[in-house]
């Protein structure tokens, strides 16, 4: 995707998302981080309600589509391919090319650390635009928002669609060696949208970790890395 050249970000982060606020308040809102906010502001004027409205609203979207278009796919195959439409990579790779680094509002330090160019914040900066789109327009709005964003991607996506927990453990009962183990070593974030870090063990093998918004997620990214380091995938 082209961005708009255009001085003003939000102009033309508005043009990019091609949607037309009825209230702009939301996507003010949708835009904030909590360090952009005056001492007198609560944090429901930051982003963060609407990235946990906007990441239930994606994940209906992207499941109503791969029900249409993978009519034969087991739910097995359905997950993998949703999990890997709704990671935070993905989102934060859809929010660059709309250009919502630039158009954030947050505070000077959050600024001076990279937060224009933050993953995490991006990512949840993308689904609380999808939560402003829905709350401003319906659902129908947001997924066509969303279908035109995402949909591209799940048709042309390649990865593996085998499970990575389970075709680890095949792999590592095909060398004579115990069930993987794979225990919780972190916890960040809040609540409503933590982040696990996972790390599994194969004896013999160094350790691999991984991280996701769940311990299962968390889970199969740790066996993804090591069945890419030990070449068993090589997508």
């Amino acid at each position: 995707m082209t961005r708009p050249n255009q001085t003003n970000p939000i102009s033309a982060l508005i043009e990019a998302l091609q949607y037309e606020f009825k209230d702009l308040d939301l996507l003010r809102v949708a835009l904030t981080h909590a360090s952009a906010l005056a001492p007198s502001e609560t944090v429901s004027g930051s982003y963060q309600r609407l990235e946990f409205l906007g990441d239930r609203v994606l994940g209906l979207a992207i499941a109503t589509m791969l029900h249409k278009h993978f009519p034969k796919a087991d739910e097995g195959e359905l997950a993998r391919r949703f999990n890997h439409m709704v990671k935070r990579e993905t989102c934060a790779e859809i929010a660059q090319e709309l250009g919502v680094g630039d158009a954030m509002r947050i505070g000077l330090a959050e600024a001076q650390t990279g937060g224009r160019k933050k993953t995490a914040l991006l990512a949840d900066i993308c689904e609380s635009l999808i939560a402003a789109i829905y709350l401003d327009g319906g659902f129908d709005a947001a997924e066509s928002f969303v279908g035109r964003l995402w949909e591209p991607r799940m048709l042309s996506w390649s990865g593996p669609l085998r499970d990575a927990k389970t075709t680890l453990q095949e792999w590592a009962q095909s060398q004579s060696l115990p069930t993987p183990r794979y225990d919780v070593t972190g916890r960040e974030g809040p609540d409503h949208a933590p982040n696990f870090t996972v790390a599994v063990t194969v004896q013999g093998l160094p350790p691999g970790k991984g991280k996701g918004g769940s311990k299962r997620i968390a889970e199969q990214s740790a066996a993804e890395v090591v069945l890419r380091r030990e070449g068993v995938w090589k997508e």
